[in-house]
């Protein structure tokens, strides 16, 4: 996945990155869980009910707070094949527009192995300021890399979701 250089401070450098991620974080998934619930899972239903998610207000409300100071780029456990729903869907929020990093559709790993690699990457090309995701394997992963997180504990936990993050390599 490429990156963008993204905006300039007044000196010229870049300003740093605010990453952030979607699902039970920035969207309210749990509409749409029943379709990965028991035996018989609908990913494909899943993914496409993704653009009825409601806005999650204190994810929102933190990622515009940190849009005053920095880049804001977007990291999801959604497929590629997912990329215009989700671009869809961050511009109805009213969010900034940013870098949207998603997983290969093949990509199955645990989210707490493809999310913390991705931002290794991304911080040898800028500056990342924070970052905010629900998932709390994911945050002990970020921070076991020296990461400033926020844990986005504004949506209640969910099996489900969990599962789909650790188990199928999702979201």
């Amino acid at each position: 996945m490429a990156s963008e250089k993204g905006s300039r401070t007044r000196g010229g450098e870049a300003r740093a990155l605010a990453v952030f991620d979607l699902d039970g974080t920035l969207s309210d998934t749990r509409h749409r869980l029943h379709f990965v619930e028991g035996p018989k899972r609908d990913w494909n239903a899943f993914f496409r009910a993704a653009l009825d998610d409601a806005p999650l207000p204190a994810g929102i409300a933190l990622a515009q707070e940190w849009a005053r100071e920095c880049d804001l780029g977007y990291v999801t456990g959604r497929p590629e094949r997912c990329r215009r729903d989700t671009v869809r869907w961050l511009a109805a929020q009213g969010l900034p527009t940013g870098e949207l990093w998603m997983r290969d559709n093949a990509d199955r790993r645990p989210a707490r192995v493809a999310k913390p690699a991705l931002l290794r990457r991304l911080a040898a090309e800028r500056t990342v300021a924070v970052v905010v995701d629900d998932d709390v394997r994911v945050c002990e992963a970020y921070r076991a890399e020296g990461f400033h997180v926020v844990e986005a504990d504004w949506m209640a936990d969910s099996p489900t979701l969990e599962a789909a993050q650790e188990e199928s390599g999702r979201t």
